[in-house]
């Protein structure tokens, strides 16, 4: 071997885990997702984060459960994205509507994506991984992302066709046709 150059001995390259793998998995007080086969281990994302979802969640279950339109999850349930490696998120709060609501209702991950999901920002979120993210539920089939920033006091919506829309907190959150007749001023969420 020349002198200029340094052996470096190969490493093996990470296992790839499955949504069913994830399952299993059990990382005390972090929050995980499976990207492409490999786990992603976030830190919990507070408080501020906390209060922001819950409101979100209580307007749009208030708003589904008076017009009977779909069902509202919470606190993160993964859904599989796409297999072979797998991609499992889980977002803040999403929105499925009635007619794609499985029965029975699923006790691992849903096998789909949502029709609206909400990614509410934390203070150690990096804007690449949050873009990924959204890119993810895009080309699963997801039609309308909602990423609401706290900090700022304001929201990006992104959308099944490639549009995007700022919202600030004189705006409001349209459900538009995933979610027609919802509408959550910014303001009262943030």
């Amino acid at each position: 071997m020349p002198a200029d150059h340094a052996y470096v001995p190969s490493m093996p390259p990470a296992a790839l885990l499955t949504a069913e793998d994830l399952l299993h998995v059990r990382m005390p007080n972090k929050q995980v997702e499976l990207v492409r086969g490999l786990l992603v281990v976030r830190e919990p994302p507070g408080y501020r984060h906390g209060e922001v979802t819950a409101r979100l969640t209580k307007a749009l279950m208030d708003f589904t459960d008076a017009h009977d339109v779909g069902r509202v999850l919470a606190g993160d349930a993964g859904f599989t994205l796409a297999t072979n490696p797998d991609t499992v998120r889980g977002p803040d709060v999403a929105f499925i509507r009635r007619e794609r609501l499985p029965h029975p209702s699923p006790s691992g991950y849903a096998p789909f994506a949502p029709d609206l999901v909400i990614e509410v920002l934390s203070p150690g979120d990096r804007p690449g991984d949050t873009l990924a993210k959204v890119a993810d539920w895009l080309s699963a089939g997801t039609r309308l992302v909602w990423v609401v920033d706290p900090e700022r006091r304001l929201a990006r919506v992104y959308r099944a066709d490639g549009s995007e829309t700022d919202v600030t907190t004189d705006g409001a959150l349209d459900g538009e046709d995933v979610l027609p007749g919802f509408s959550g001023a910014l303001a009262a969420i943030v």
